[in-house]
């Protein structure tokens, strides 16, 4: 069996394994804040609770939107390993739209939080909210600002051992954050409307 190509290098072994020590340091931040909310999500200071603000049909969008990008992403890595630029560029063109889509609708969720006085300084529970959803979501952004730069080196250099190992970390860090995202879903949303 032929070794994928951003595995053919001794640095690009190194980096790739670099990331996953770099993920492993994301899920201590992600873990730090998902246990803040858990101890704040009952401290609502009057505010509104989460059961007052969430509603099913937006966040099962959200989730829809970004598991969608994640399989996405997973047929781009496949494109990329028979060596189909097209096909990868056309997949994770799909994934960043789907990306942007999950943005959308995130942003336009706080945008009526915050116009129903939900905001990050009304309680203990809003602001785990939002530290929590914003972190993530600051991730995703960062994350649609990478591929976009690894879809650019590969339109103009094509598939190289450092181009695929960047197109291959990113594609980790999109599984993350989505694996982030169902965490999310279940203790935050699902766990919410309850």
């Amino acid at each position: 069996m032929k070794m994928p190509l951003e595995y053919s290098t001794e640095e690009g072994r190194m980096k790739i394994f670099g990331f996953w020590i770099f993920l492993g340091a994301e899920i201590v931040l992600f873990a730090t804040l998902f246990a803040a909310y858990m101890v704040y999500h009952h401290q609502t200071a009057g505010g509104p609770s989460s059961h007052e603000l969430f509603e099913v049909k937006e966040f099962m969008m959200e989730t829809l939107l970004l598991l969608t990008s994640s399989f996405t992403c997973g047929l781009a890595m496949l494109e990329m390993r028979k060596d189909q630029q097209k096909g990868f560029m056309a997949w994770m063109t799909v994934t960043l739209l789907l990306g942007l889509g999950f943005l959308y609708m995130e942003i336009h969720e706080f945008i009526a939080y915050v116009n129903e006085g939900a905001t990050i300084g009304t309680s203990a529970f809003l602001s785990a909210f939002f530290t929590l959803l914003g972190t993530h979501g600051l991730h995703v952004s960062l994350g649609i600002v990478w591929v976009l730069a690894v879809m650019l080196q590969i339109s103009r250099r094509g598939f190289t051992p450092m181009t695929t190992r960047k197109a291959f970390i990113t594609g980790l860090y999109w599984h993350f954050l989505d694996v982030v995202w169902i965490f999310i879903f279940t203790a935050v949303y699902l766990m919410g409307v309850m």
